[in-house]
């Protein structure tokens, strides 16, 4: 309600009109809007919530589904009436191995942490109807070996495809999943870098401290543009999708820090846009970008501009971590724009640029929320700053926008 909402730290061009505690699991990471409910995966409370956003000024009740035991459901996806949640080891839970976040970012997980008989989480994906928003119903499975599945991308069609750590490679892979049927999907496709595929040999040449995983593939027409986390970009040719073939490769670290981390292609213009992910405390892994690449010729990507840094305050200092994380995708039914680009940049908010003229992008909006009422993060000595997670921005243009410990924030463009 209008009442409950905390001023912002920093408002320009933007205003905050909505705000849910999601039932009081305010940790968000991965947002869908769909049919005017906000499906929202949680971090730490080991499920997702489904938040009903008919009325962005007063929202209605929240529906918690819970996870499997161990298991983290951090990534989702929604079409028609499908909800896809992946299922993967809940490894932030380790607190053992995982006390320190560096540990995550910069090792192979499949080297850190020991799989095989006696599995306790559930590791795949489990689909879910949604005719009745705010009732989901299961309908269908996939189970994997490994360490589960990271990020989804489905929008409908025969095709799902994901990041899945699967037994015998060394950290995430390129998977396609067949989704003829829902009830039974079933994975029919493998891409990796080489060097990834140890049951087959393979030496992983990565160099010490970086960690080559795929964090998110984003697919358009027969091109998958995936991002490697400190591997760089790949496009892939998924022309047949149970064989994928690259097309180019580009990595940029070193010099720069990694955590490449999501792409947005604008494949009308030839552009592509790829985030940097920044993953340490006061920019510990270096200053990161949001890169813009012409891809009118797909075999040559060539970066050509970054997105600007916020200017306003010094959010180096400011704890936790201030660098891009999320953009919003230009879903089918969301709002969809080749020259207007809204991402999240964590300790810095939620951001809009326009990139009508992609050598000179310009910010046009930006609101930083204040910091959260509480922690949900269990890590140690986290700060309790806001870390704005993921972004989704509706056909009306109404951004939502998830944070790792504040709930959900609804808020209006004025550009």
């Amino acid at each position: 309600m209008m009442n409950d909402l905390l001023a912002p730290d920093y408002a320009h061009n933007m205003k905050l009109i909505g705000h849910s505690d999601i039932g009081g699991r305010g940790d968000g990471l991965q947002l869908m809007v769909h049919r005017g409910y906000a499906y929202v995966a949680h971090p730490w409370s080991r499920g997702f919530s489904i938040v009903d956003v008919r009325d962005p000024r007063n929202l209605g009740e929240t529906t918690y589904v819970a996870a499997p035991a161990n298991t983290w459901n951090i990534h989702l996806q929604t079409h028609g009436d499908l909800l896809l949640v992946i299922n993967a080891l809940d490894l932030f839970a380790d607190t053992a191995t995982f006390a320190d976040e560096k540990t995550y970012y910069t090792k192979s997980v499949g080297d850190t942490v020991a799989t095989g008989k006696g599995r306790a989480w559930r590791a795949g994906m489990f689909v879910y109807d949604i005719s009745t928003p705010d009732k989901p119903r299961r309908i269908g499975r996939l189970d994997v070996d490994g360490i589960g599945l990271h990020r989804l991308w489905y929008v409908g069609g025969r095709y799902a495809y994901a990041s899945a750590l699967l037994d015998g490679f060394t950290d995430y892979i390129f998977v396609t999943i067949d989704m003829a049927d829902p009830t039974r999907p079933e994975l029919v496709g493998r891409w990796w870098l080489k060097g990834m595929n140890r049951a087959a040999g393979e030496t992983l040449t990565a160099p010490e401290g970086r960690r080559w995983a795929l964090h998110h593939a984003l697919v358009a027409g027969d091109t998958a543009y995936a991002c490697w986390r400190d591997g760089g970009l790949t496009l892939l040719d998924i022309s047949d999708p149970a064989a994928p073939r690259l097309i180019a490769h580009r990595n940029w670290c070193p010099p720069y820090g990694g955590g490449t981390h999501s792409a947005l292609p604008l494949v009308d213009r030839g552009l592509l846009l790829v985030a940097d992910e920044a993953v340490l405390d006061h920019e510990a892994d270096g200053r990161k970008h949001t890169w813009i690449f012409d891809i009118r010729e797909p075999s040559n990507p060539i970066s050509i501009a970054t997105l600007p840094i916020p200017p306003e305050a010094d959010y180096t200092r400011k704890g936790g971590h201030f660098g891009p994380h999320n953009l919003h995708e230009n879903r089918p039914g969301s709002f969809v724009s080749d020259s207007l680009i809204f991402a999240t940049w964590q300790n810095a908010g939620i951001r809009a640029f326009d990139i009508s003229d992609p050598y000179r992008p310009v910010e046009t909006a930006a609101l930083v929320p204040a910091a959260p009422r509480r922690l949900l993060d269990p890590r140690p000595n986290r700060p309790q700053v806001i870390q704005s997670a993921d972004v989704f921005v509706d056909a009306s243009g109404l951004i939502y926008a998830t944070d790792y410990n504040a709930g959900l924030e609804i808020i209006e463009y004025g550009g």
